[in-house]
């Protein structure tokens, strides 16, 4: 593991935010597990407390999942490491896959599979918030899935444990970082979003040519060092 296969895994969880997919839903999931109107939300009178204590929970919650993905990724690996090289190929040419799914030069309809877990309590407790961050992790939007299915795509070719949950922990940093400063200042969030969306498709576009780049860093692993 490289210190840039470190800084894309970041950078990766970072573009997730911000990806159309998840960046307008955020006001939703932060009024669902803080039980704060958005009408509170905009105005500015929301429980700042609260709503930070959610978001990190929130946030513990789908950490735990993906770092969980992260070591489990990297136990297959030790299972192939004796076609280590082969593996990496494999790998690599998926990630490519999903860099031109995002972009939208391929289309793949497995990857636009989401899966939603409905709960009818309109007020959420703490260890709610905790527990829709698994329901977070476990039903990701489109957009997500491809550039996360990357993430354990290159994690996958590790033997060690330890660095499958280091670049998934930096994974959920990039995500998750960004998902508690919004909860804190989310009256702020709706100024941010009217700015930011005429960017999604750039967003995109970014985002595939991110996963193209660690494809080929992963395929060509032998040839180049940092």
């Amino acid at each position: 593991m490289t210190n840039v296969s470190i800084a894309i895994a970041l950078f990766a969880g970072i573009l997730s935010f911000v990806s159309p997919c998840v960046l307008p839903l955020i006001p939703a999931y932060v009024s669902y597990i803080s039980g704060v109107s958005l009408q509170e939300m905009q105005s500015g009178t929301a429980s700042t407390k609260r709503i930070t204590i959610s978001a990190i929970l929130f946030v513990l919650g789908f950490s735990t999942v993906f770092i969980a993905l992260g070591a489990s990724a990297t136990t297959l690996g030790k299972l192939l490491a004796t076609n280590m090289r082969t593996f990496r190929i494999i790998a690599g040419s998926i990630i490519i896959l999903f860099g031109l799914h995002i972009i939208g030069i391929l289309k793949l309809k497995f990857l636009n599979y989401e899966k939603k877990m409905q709960i009818k309590s309109k007020k959420t407790s703490l260890v709610g918030a905790y527990l829709m961050g698994f329901a977070f992790a476990f039903g990701w939007t489109p957009c997500v899935g491809p550039i996360l299915g990357a993430i354990l795509a290159e994690t996958s070719t590790y033997t060690t444990m330890s660095k499958g949950i280091i670049l998934l922990s930096f994974y959920s940093l990039g995500l998750g970082i960004p998902f508690i400063l919004t909860a804190i200042a989310i009256n702020k969030f709706f100024f941010f979003f009217k700015r930011i969306k005429k960017y999604f498709h750039t967003i995109e576009i970014i985002s595939g040519l991110l996963l193209i780049s660690l494809g080929l860093l992963l395929i060509f692993r032998n040839s180049i060092h940092f």
